[in-house]
C-alpha cells in the first residue's frame, strides 16, 4: 500500500512540475503555454485550465504527503527508557566500610 501511494505521489509531483512550467509567466516561462494551443481554447481559457489543474494537483500532493507521513509514523512503536532498564538493580555484596582518615601532617617552619 505504501509503495503504491509513493509512486502516485511521485507521479503527482512530476505532473505538478510540468503544469507549472507550462504556465505563462511575465518572464515568458518555457513559452509553451502561450498562443491559442492549437486553436482549441483561448489564451484566457488555457490560463484558467492550467490554474485549476495546478490547484487540484497541489491538493492531491498535500493529501498524499499527509497520508504517507501517517503511514510512516504507524510503523514505529513508541519506546520508553524505563522499558529498557533491568528489572532488579544489582545489589552490592557487602556494604563498604569507611576508611580511616589519615593524620594531618605537622606544619613545616619556613
Amino acid at each position: 500500500m505504501e509503495s503504491v501511494l509513493l509512486v502516485i505521489h511521485l507521479l503527482i509531483a512530476l505532473a505538478l512540475v510540468g503544469v507549472i512550467l507550462i504556465q505563462r509567466s511575465e518572464g515568458g516561462g518555457l513559452g509553451i503555454g502561450g498562443g491559442t494551443m492549437g486553436g482549441m481554447m483561448s489564451t484566457r481559457g488555457t490560463a484558467n485550465l492550467l490554474t485549476r489543474t495546478t490547484g487540484i494537483l497541489a491538493g492531491c500532493f498535500m493529501a498524499t504527503s499527509l497520508v504517507l507521513a501517517i503511514l510512516a509514523g504507524a510503523h514505529k512503536a513508541p519506546t520508553s527508557i524505563i522499558d529498557s532498564m533491568p528489572a532488579q538493580p544489582a545489589a552490592p555484596a557487602a556494604p563498604a566500610q569507611p576508611a580511616v582518615p589519615a593524620q594531618p601532617a605537622p606544619p613545616v617552619a619556613q
